[in-house]
């Protein structure tokens, strides 16, 4: 498995920046790799509720299914899925000074045979962090700025 993670401090608070990172649906927003997240599931975010995504990866498209699969009050964590690929997303949002601490991390499991060429990939998933991260931060400050 492929782990990608990082931290990053913002000036919104941590339940304003936890509400609007669960809200999985707005990762187009700050993810320039996922230019497609739609909410499949109506009504507030909860354990079972789905989204479709269409992630950019190698300057190719993908499609991947997600579920929320664990909920508190400031970590969620999804699990998404296609013929090629399991992914794991989590977030996890704390106070720091008058703001706040984001953690994303990000789990990939290559299936099938091309999962002999995992670590080879590595740093082509590497490379989704900082731009992850940043979207993160810049987006939430933003907001903090409303």
């Amino acid at each position: 498995m492929i782990k990608v993670e990082g931290s990053i401090e913002t000036k919104l608070s941590p339940d304003k920046a936890f509400a609007f990172l669960s809200e999985f649906e707005n990762t187009s927003e700050w993810d320039p790799s996922t230019p497609v997240m739609d909410k499949l599931t109506p009504g507030p975010v909860a354990v079972g509720h789905r989204y479709h995504a269409e992630s950019e990866f190698r300057g190719k498209r993908q499609s991947l299914e997600y579920e929320v699969i664990e909920l508190t009050e400031r970590h969620i964590k999804l699990r998404g899925e296609n013929k090629s690929i399991t992914a794991f997303d989590s977030i996890d949002v704390g106070p720091s000074g008058q703001g706040s601490l984001v953690t994303y991390t990000a789990e990939f499991d290559i299936k099938g045979p091309a999962k002999i060429l995992q670590p080879l990939l590595r740093p082509a998933f590497m490379s989704l962090r900082d731009p992850a991260l940043n979207g993160i931060r810049d987006t939430l400050n933003s907001l903090a700025g409303r």
